[in-house]
């Protein structure tokens, strides 16, 4: 439900922008206002899964995505709809990390690990087809605003099927640790406001007082929010979850991944319904070679690789093909048709992101305690949220501009030369976008140096056992003497720390 309804707004964007009078330097904020309280939440999100049970967080999420569903199919204006893909988001970074944190303390198997991750990846991928066909049909057929209401009732229905079969969890009152609000409101503040100097960019120009103070004044917030975090004694996000360089480099070539993929879907929204004049349910269904490409990179071939490769020989490849859907696409022309253009590029992009996606969601929950589960799946969550947010804003930011630059010496009122200006904007946006792909490969081969080995677990068993530890034997998680691999402290070894000294005690 969660990537339906990125790609479900997507196809309905261009009806809502001409309903409700948004400007194209404000449109990006019916995708921007989502993904930014998601990405920016999520850290808060996951911690509160640990803190009272992922059941319990992820039924509250889902009651609030069906309300602010509900008002954002009501919207009368902008700010309305603005404000209700916020609130959507807020409510959906509850839900995103409660659910990969079930997950990755369910399975512990690799066998049983790689088909559920599999599987994961599938039926996201799978919303995002199901949000393609389906925001085309209600666009088309009803009206865009059919594209929130739609939400309302699968979430209320989840949230109904989760109480009754989703195991209780919640750790008692006594037992919990403090929540981190100094790191919540440093972190959460500290993305806020680069995504925001990002965006008024768009308007304002880079060199503009509040965008540049936006920047710097996000910049100073994620820096007090690493040095708040490293002093605390219940970190919104425990440092050593990042500091693992196959976690780090999994989740920051994620993050890289998605600037420029929703920019892409973003440009190419407009460029199929507003340069090639398909109808929304065209333009939804033309989108499904590269979901189904998804589907079958990462069931078909990542989830059966990843207990037998080195996670960086997925990773990396991965992302070299879809900067070649990227280089692709740069060749694009008013009057370039879709099967030789678009779809080549879908396909490149789809088969290359399938082996990105499954084995940095893995190696996000790698051998982490189930108490810190919520933050880790957070983290992969909030790199890739926060990358599609910044993407979305930055390219833009650069698209809108080149396209001023193009039509600033020629005759904008041709119609003709109106499309073929939108199009370099776009096409400009799309060099910048592979360069960005090119660099997250990049990370990978370097950062990422994980080998599969046998037994190898996603997180300790025993979780719901685990979440009920007393906060002593938490914070002794983070002391204990680690065992090795290669010479290196596994977070597997540290997080069985606990029940060793039990015993010994």
């Amino acid at each position: 439900m969660i990537v339906l309804d990125i790609t479900i707004v997507n196809i309905a964007l261009p009806s809502a922008q001409k309903d409700l009078g948004i400007s194209d330097a404000d449109r990006q904020w019916v995708i921007t206002a989502y993904t930014l309280a998601f990405g920016g939440l999520l850290l808060l999100g996951g911690r509160l899964g640990d803190l009272f049970g992922r059941k319990r967080v992820f039924t509250v999420g889902l009651l609030g995505f069906a309300l602010a569903s509900a008002l954002g199919g009501a919207a009368v204006d902008p700010s309305m709809l603005f404000g209700a893909r916020a609130l959507q988001g807020a409510f959906g970074a509850l839900l995103a990390p409660s659910a990969l944190g079930l997950l990755s303390t369910t399975f512990s198997d690799p066998k049983e690990r790689s088909t559920a991750f599999g599987i994961f990846g599938a039926i996201a991928a799978g919303g995002a087809a199901i949000g393609f066909i389906t925001g085309g049909l209600l666009t088309e057929y009803l009206n865009w605003r059919w594209c929130l209401f739609v939400n309302s009732p699968i979430a209320v229905a989840t949230a109904f099927a989760a109480f009754s079969v989703l195991q209780r969890d919640h750790i008692a009152k006594g037992r919990r640790i403090k929540l981190d609000l100094p790191g919540a409101l440093l972190g959460c503040g500290g993305l806020l406001a680069i995504v925001f100097g990002t965006s008024e960019a768009v308007t304002r120009g880079w060199s503009d007082g509040l965008v540049i103070g936006s920047l710097l004044l996000g910049v100073a917030l994620l820096a007090l929010f690493v040095l708040v975090e490293k002093r605390s004694s219940h970190p919104l996000l425990p440092i050593h979850i990042v500091a693992d360089r196959n976690r780090g480099g999994g989740a920051l070539a994620v993050g890289l991944a998605m600037v420029g993929m929703f920019g892409l879907f973003l440009f190419l929204t407009y460029y199929l319904q507003a340069i090639k004049h398909f109808s929304p349910v065209v333009a939804g269904l033309s989108f499904l070679p590269m979901t189904g490409a998804i589907v079958i990179s990462s069931t078909g071939f990542a989830a059966r690789l990843m207990t037998r490769v080195p996670s960086r020989n997925l990773i990396g490849p991965g992302l070299l093909l879809a900067a070649c859907g990227m280089a692709w696409l740069t060749q694009m022309k008013v009057d370039s048709p879709w099967a030789a253009m678009v779809l080549p590029a879908e396909l490149l992009l789809g088969f290359g992101m399938g082996l990105v996606f499954m084995p940095s969601m893995s190696l996000a929950t790698l051998g982490v305690a189930p108490n810190e589960a919520g933050a880790a799946s957070a983290t992969i969550n909030s790199a890739q949220q926060v990358g599609g947010s910044f993407g979305t804003a930055l390219l833009n930011t650069i698209a809108a501009s080149a396209t001023a630059t193009y039509l600033g010496t020629r005759l904008a009122s041709d119609p003709a030369v109106r499309a073929q200006g939108a199009v370099h904007g776009y096409v400009v946006a799309t060099w910048v976008a592979m360069g960005v792909l090119i660099l997250a490969a990049l990370v990978a081969f370097v950062m990422v140096d994980h080998r599969p080995a046998p037994g190898e677990a996603t997180t300790v068993p025993g979780g719901a056992a685990a979440e009920s530890a007393q906060p002593a034997r938490e914070a002794a998680t983070h002391r204990a003497p680690a065992a090795a691999v290669d010479g290196k402290p596994t977070d597997k070894a540290r997080a069985a720390a606990p029940s060793d000294r039990q015993r010994t005690g």
